[in-house]
């Protein structure tokens, strides 16, 4: 541990040195066991006699806190109950627009016999093996300096190419910008294109993250309701300068925006001289053999920004995602992405860039989707079978979770806190809307769920919801 001494310290440097070795091991900032530095090295490094440190540990070790070990040095001596510090008050307080945000998810980190919340992976299906080949490989290619805030020149080509042979959408290298995920996308385009007082229609219900992300820039996020054929064009505010949507699997209710509310939404845009961000989220996970085809291949005038990751595909551990901007606004993300952090990480990056090029991304897919398909089919099944009457779950395409409708009771409580007591971790639907009025529901997950456990989950989460 650091030790100092303040020459303007009414107290002897004996003293000092000997409050701060104490606190620190009465703290358990020092466990028993942990070595303390020898005496010489201590007192070259402050500066003062030796004989000073050997009179702070003689005193430590005869009240028993340090001992002397076998073979040489002084350690922490065991018997001594820990207190924790109560950290400081803080003098500081968050602006009334970030102390207003809210996190969706509280817990991210909370345990149950059964965890259905949305966009939970499994784990077993991530490709270690191949993954472990293309980092070490990317560590030995990675520069130890820093790199280009866009992303390396390998991948982003490597990117557009799976873009053009998976989705359909042709674009340059030079129009992809490495991320931190989705929403690091998102916060990007926002610094880009928006400021303080700007309009955002967003779809309601929607991915509240994202809604907060926006607020957070002063932005009024305004919510679009969404229909069986998704974001209702006619309710987007016309002064709107950016409209964010999710059309190949609407968050939370999974619906598809209708290849007519596609062309709806960028004629609106054009007419209005907006931009419109598309998180294709869930695309990866279709359940059906038609693709379905992203709002980018349509746009003609160049207003989508094209939003992806890797946090399901692969891992949300890697935080990697991309986003494919017109050339126009692609400086000026750079540039603000430099701003923030620099660049992304160079030796994931070059681990990704084989692990796409060496088609490991594509068989990765296959062998996902081959997984994740039968659940989304069982699980619907299994909730027809066994919701208590006025729960119904709406079908989806697409995406690894069911959104769950209940009885429109606004007195009745978020489901998602009685299923917690009843060992079941479902998603929150009411979350999802800025205004829930007698909204119940909720989100069942089915990525990190074995298929063989189907049965007995949503045994469970029938029981939670009749209160058995």
């Amino acid at each position: 541990m650091e030790l100092f001494i303040d020459p303007d310290d009414g107290r002897s440097v004996t003293r000092q040195l000997y409050e701060q070795i104490r606190d620190a091991i009465l703290s358990g900032r020092l466990g028993p066991g942990d070595r303390l530095a020898p005496s010489r090295a201590v007192a070259a490094e402050l500066g003062i006699a030796r004989s000073t440190v050997t009179d702070v540990y003689g005193s430590l070790a005869a009240e028993g806190y340090i001992e002397g070990r076998a073979g040489g040095g002084t350690a922490v001596a065991g018997g001594h109950e820990p207190y924790p510090e109560s950290p400081s008050p803080g003098a500081l307080a968050p602006t009334p627009r970030s102390a207003a945000l809210r996190r969706y998810d509280d817990n991210p980190q909370a345990e149950a016999v059964f965890d259905l919340r949305a966009g939970r992976v499994d784990p077993h299906l991530f490709p270690t093996v191949v993954w472990r080949r293309c980092v070490l490989s990317g560590l030995r290619q990675a520069s130890a300096q820093y790199g280009d805030p866009a992303g390396t020149a390998d991948l982003r080509a490597a990117l557009s190419r799976w873009l053009a042979s998976s989705r359909g959408i042709i674009v340059t290298p030079g129009q992809v910008v490495v991320t931190a995920g989705a929403g690091h996308a998102v916060d990007l385009v926002a610094r880009v294109l928006l400021s303080p007082g700007d309009v955002v229609g967003v779809e309601e219900p929607g991915y509240p993250p994202v809604r907060e992300l926006l607020r957070s820039h002063g932005v009024d996020a305004v919510g679009v309701p969404v229909d069986e054929h998704g974001i209702v064009v006619d309710a987007i505010p016309s002064g709107a300068r950016l409209v964010y949507v999710t059309p190949s699997h609407q968050y939370p209710l999974g619906v598809v925006l209708s290849r007519r509310r596609r062309l709806e939404l960028l004629r609106w845009a054009g007419r209005h001289g907006a931009a419109i961000v598309e998180d294709d989220y869930d695309s990866e996970f279709r359940h059906t053999p038609r693709p379905l085809e992203p709002l980018h291949r349509l746009d003609r005038d160049g207003r989508v920004i094209y939003v992806g990751t890797f946090s399901k595909i692969l891992s949300p551990a890697l935080r990697m995602g991309f986003l494919v901007a017109p050339m126009t606004l692609v400086p000026a993300v750079i540039a603000v992405r430099q701003a923030i952090d620099w660049c992304p990480p160079s030796a994931t990056q070059e681990a990704l860039t084989a692990f796409v090029d060496g088609g490991h991304l594509g068989r990765h897919l296959r062998r996902v989707r081959a997984a994740y398909t039968p659940r989304l089919h069982r699980i619907y099944r299994e909730l027809l079978d066994r919701l208590p009457a006025g729960y119904r779950p709406l079908p989806a395409l697409a995406g690894l979770h069911l959104a769950v409708v209940g009885p429109d009771t606004a007195s009745q409580d978020d489901p998602s806190h009685s299923l917690m007591r009843h060992g079941v971790l479902v998603s929150s639907l009411r979350r999802t809307y800025q205004d829930p009025g007698p909204v119940t529901g909720f989100l069942v997950g089915f990525g990190a769920l074995p298929t063989e456990q189907t049965a007995a989950a949503i045994d469970a989460l029938a029981t939670g919801l009749t209160g058995r």
